[in-house]
């Protein structure tokens, strides 16, 4: 309990801390990383909601605070619950792709490091698919969901929403079947899909960056200057993302194993797999503001200053 406390704790402030610190960011300059700024404050945001919405009703739960919703409340609940998560999945990867995607504009073509910046208006496009995609996504928890009293069993769980019937809350739908098949789809789509994108945006920045640092020996290195000035920091950046997604998949991974154990299996451990899923679930949520801390030179001057004070 307490150990869960502090890591709900922790995604809590950390993540507050990095939208105030980038925000601030974002809206005193508008130069260099403006877009990676965005990037990062969406993905904090849905860090902070998922703890909000989600974990501290959980804290809640454990402290021995009674609330029994209704059956529209459940469903308004789970519907949120598997909407945020979801979004929190795709926002991480929008991350690393978005890191992809600058290295293979600035490094390999010298001409591009001059060239126009993409517009924000581009990355607002994307932040709007993200958190309208998935909210079609998680209709289905809008609708088969209901409230099953204080002694309610569940049957199906997802890692999208939670891992045991929280305030009475969990999945009703009309058969065994059809759970089990929205449950396969949500592990696909949001659990395996993601981690498999994620791993390969991320191999593919830090071999971009390798052969480029290999390649540049070689040539003209005034002409060459002013790439060389960036790639120490994009690969210093590319190490952050790849530790972010590495905890990422750690996590993640953690509960989709432990999850789907207990949808298709159910044996004599489901009990302690879950308990591990609940803690792994609030990890990452808990530990990547400290390692964006790492790569941001703003945020990591903010947090040295409030350790030291």
């Amino acid at each position: 309990m307490a150990l869960y406390l502090i890591l709900v704790l922790l995604g809590i402030l950390g993540n507050a801390l990095v939208i105030s610190v980038v925000g601030e960011n974002i809206v005193r300059e508008h130069g260099g990383g403006r877009s990676s700024d965005m990037i990062l404050v969406n993905m904090a945001f849905s860090n902070l909601m998922v703890s909000v919405t989600r974990n501290i009703l959980l804290v809640v739960s454990d402290l021995g605070l009674e609330v029994s919703p209704n059956k529209d409340c459940c469903q308004l609940l789970m519907g949120i619950w598997v909407w945020l998560r979801s979004v929190n999945v795709w926002s991480t990867f929008f991350l690393s792709a978005f890191h992809f995607h600058i290295l293979r504009r600035i490094v390999p073509p010298i001409a591009s490091v001059n060239g126009t910046r993409g517009p924000p208006k581009a990355l607002l496009t994307g932040f709007c698919f993200i958190w309208t995609f998935n909210l079609i996504y998680s209709v289905p928890a809008f609708v088969y969901s209901t409230n099953g009293g204080e002694n309610a069993t569940e049957t199906l769980m997802l890692v999208s929403s939670t891992t045991r019937p929280l305030l009475g809350c969990l999945w009703d739908f009309p058969s065994t079947y059809s759970g089990l098949a929205f449950a396969t789809a949500s592990m696909v789509i949001h659990e395996i899909i993601p981690i498999l994108l994620m791993t390969s945006t991320n191999l593919g920045s830090l071999l971009t960056l390798y052969a480029h640092g290999n390649a540049h020996s070689k040539s003209n290195k005034v002409q060459d200057a002013p790439v060389i000035r960036r790639v120490p920091a994009e690969r210093r950046a590319a190490k952050v993302i790849l530790a972010l997604i590495l905890l990422f998949i750690v996590s993640w991974g953690a509960s989709v194993i432990s999850v789907n154990y207990f949808n298709y299996n159910r044996g004599a451990s489901s009990a302690y797999l879950l308990v591990l899923a609940r803690f792994s679930n609030s990890a990452f949520i808990a530990l990547s503001p400290i390692i964006l801390a790492v790569g941001h030179r703003r945020l990591r001057a903010v947090l040295k200053s409030i350790i030291s004070y």
